[in-house]
């Protein structure tokens, strides 16, 4: 595992790559075996290919996401209400794979 320095988070791309795409490799296959998988391939393709991770300090990650993301989501049937909670628990899912991949989740 890589040693996780939050100065070098500013530049992700160059120095955590390779962490970056495990954290949402992970996620997607949770949630693509926890949901409906087209609903997940949607959002993975959709809206989190133009999400941001940041590292917000204390171990914590948050994900931003793209403008409007219920309205990127096409091609599959879904209320938006359902889909709203689906990207959600997503996102959750990705901020707590960030911690885990950097080593940085709390032991509870």
């Amino acid at each position: 595992m890589t040693e996780f320095d939050p100065e070098k988070f500013e530049d992700k791309y160059v120095h955590y790559f390779n962490e970056l795409q495990r954290a949402y490799k992970n996620a997607f296959n949770y949630m693509n075996e926890e949901y409906d998988s087209q609903v997940i391939h949607a959002i993975d393709q959709q809206v989190l290919n133009e999400s941001e991770p940041f590292y917000e300090g204390d171990g914590e990650f948050r994900v931003e996401l793209p403008e409007n993301p219920v309205d990127r989501v096409q091609g599959v049937l879904v209320k938006d209400e359902k889909l709203e909670e689906l990207l959600d628990t997503y996102v959750e899912r990705i901020e707590s794979e960030l911690a885990r991949v950097f080593g940085l989740q709390s032991s509870n």
